[in-house]
């Protein structure tokens, strides 16, 4: 697999944002987003000013408009979080007054939220985490870990899973797991294919899909029930993390990527990845808006400022680069551009994720 690594021309839209995550991209050029560290959701608006659409409280962890015009939100409950000597927030494990998982409904207008589910077959639902609506009323969405918050057999607090469910509240079905901390979730323009991206294997994985909320029968390894068709589209080496994910109109799936601080994007057959590299190492979030979508609006959450000598959150808009001009010369290094100590931040990543750490892996990421 070939990797191409490109600068491209971006530029800040806002800052001072609590730990955004999960954007929208809107016609009149406005992105909501939520914050986790603020517990809202949020609207910038295109002169940079941000604006409070609802309370949600929790950890709101993701967003997505609906059909009806609604927002729906993945919250996982509530991180812990750890703030420096410069005030810079951390979100770890879970917070004492955690509520659990649920996946809320926002009415943007009045900023009325209700909560649409928290409970699959009975059991309370982990850490919702992202989320995506296909064309049919119904949206998948990941649970990065914890699913079975009251310790059934057949669920790790280590493990995750992706869940189907329809906008109107009448329908959750658990359908993938476990999986590795699973993270970004996307459908292809066709809508047949799901693609979901876990955060500590770097794996790209890809599903095909028989019919709205059915993954087709296979003899994948990833199936909770009988097998499915999963295999891994792409994998990355090294100290690389993926985060949410969305899917252009080419159907190029574009992963958030922590610690080279860029958006990978992947080519549909898998034998390609761009990153896009951006001046932060922790790239969390992507969208796409703008004419023909082909703008990208990029999150960056950098938790320690002293870093990078910046803001700990901002919000960056990054210009789409045409795939059908001539790429620059492949750079060899990209980890030497960011006056980062990446090795510490690795060991960060690392002992977040490391089995007994005593923290519970599915508040830590989005």
């Amino acid at each position: 697999m070939r990797i191409n690594r490109i600068t491209p021309a971006c530029r800040e839209l806002a800052s001072g944002l609590q730990f955004p995550e999960g954007p929208i991209a809107l016609p009149d050029g406005s992105v909501i987003v939520v914050e986790m560290r603020r517990q809202t959701l949020s609207r910038v608006t295109p002169g940079g000013q941000v604006e409070i659409v609802a309370e949600l409280g929790g950890g709101p962890n993701g967003a997505a408009l609906g059909p009806d015009g609604r927002i729906y939100v993945t919250n996982n409950g509530g991180p812990g979080w750890i703030v420096d000597t410069q005030g810079n927030s951390l979100p770890v494990g879970s917070a004492d007054d955690n509520h659990g998982g649920s996946i809320q409904r926002v009415e943007p207008r009045t900023g009325k939220v209700e909560t649409l589910y928290d409970r699959c077959d009975g059991r309370p639902i982990g850490a919702p985490n992202d989320l995506v609506f296909d064309d049919h009323g119904g949206f998948w969405f990941t649970d990065f870990g914890q699913y079975s918050a009251d310790g059934g057999a057949d669920a790790s607090a280590d493990s995750g899973g992706v869940y189907y469910a329809r906008a109107d509240g009448s329908r959750i079905e658990r359908k993938i797991f476990p999986l590795d901390h699973p993270n970004g979730i996307g459908l292809s323009p066709d809508g047949k294919r799901m693609y979901v991206a876990e955060t500590p294997t770097a794996r790209c994985l890809a599903y095909d899909l028989e019919a709205p909320g059915a993954l087709a029968a296979g003899a994948g390894p990833f199936g909770d029930r009988g097998g499915d068709n999963g295999h891994v589209l792409a994998a990355l080496r090294g100290h690389q993390f993926f985060d949410s994910l969305a899917v252009d109109g080419a159907g190029h799936v574009c992963v958030a990527t922590i610690v080279p601080g860029a958006v990978s994007d992947i080519w549909p057959d898998g034998s390609r990845v761009d990153q896009y590299l951006l001046p932060d190492p922790i790239v969390t979030n992507v969208c796409f808006g703008g004419w023909a979508l082909s703008t990208a609006f990029a999150q960056r959450s950098t938790p320690v400022r002293q870093l990078l000598g910046v803001g700990a959150s901002a919000f960056v808009q990054v210009i789409h680069v045409d795939r059908r001009r001539r790429l620059p010369p492949k750079i060899t290094a990209p980890l030497e551009l960011w006056p980062v100590p990446v090795t510490t931040l690795v060991q960060m990543l690392r002992t977040i994720f490391a089995p007994g750490s005593g923290r519970a892996p599915s508040q830590r990421y989005s």
